[in-house]
């Protein structure tokens, strides 16, 4: 029960420091770029954005990462 409750606290301090970082980034105006296959539809009243190309990027990272992690156990 500890290394669960261990691991549920790194995973909730993991989220607030990347919603830290993210809402630091809106207000500096720093924000992720728009990646090829990005798809941003724009209409009257009405915007879609689609981060195809960017979520096929943090799917590999977080694969790549996840993939060393479990390697060096």
């Amino acid at each position: 029960m500890q290394s669960l409750g261990r691991l549920l606290v790194l995973i909730g301090l993991g989220l607030v420091a990347a919603g830290a970082l993210l809402w630091w980034a809106g207000r500096t105006g720093l924000a992720w770029p728009r990646l090829p296959g990005d798809i941003v539809i724009q209409r009257p009243n009405f915007r879609l954005y689609l981060p195809l190309g960017t979520s096929l990027l943090l799917s590999l990272l977080l694969s790549g990462l996840l993939y060393l992690i479990s390697r060096l156990r």
